[in-house]
């Protein structure tokens, strides 16, 4: 897997873990915002990157599947997964 994303799922992992305050990240791993708040930004940011692309703007589409990305992988955390399980997935439909 993408050396990048192995990166940002460690950071999740370890905010998860150590839930710093002031933390985005963090917060969704408590009662605070929640699974919920993880679902509904994967909800929002999909249907701001199908807006996007119907303008063909490249910048927002990057910028919200960017968004998507990192809110799947908080999810897949919260789930206690990892991106092995996404990429054996993945695999599997090659």
């Amino acid at each position: 897997m993408d050396e990048t994303l192995e990166e940002l799922f460690a950071v999740i992992e370890d905010r998860k873990e150590t839930l710093p305050e002031g933390s985005y990240t963090a917060s969704l791993f408590t009662h605070e915002k929640g699974e919920n708040a993880v679902l509904e930004k994967l909800g929002e940011e999909s249907t701001e990157l199908v807006l996007a692309a119907k303008d063909d703007d490249h910048d927002e589409i990057a910028y919200e599947a960017a968004d998507i990305v990192y809110h799947l992988l908080v999810l897949l955390s919260m789930k206690d997964m990892d991106l092995a399980d996404l990429e054996d997935e993945l695999e599997s439909r090659r």
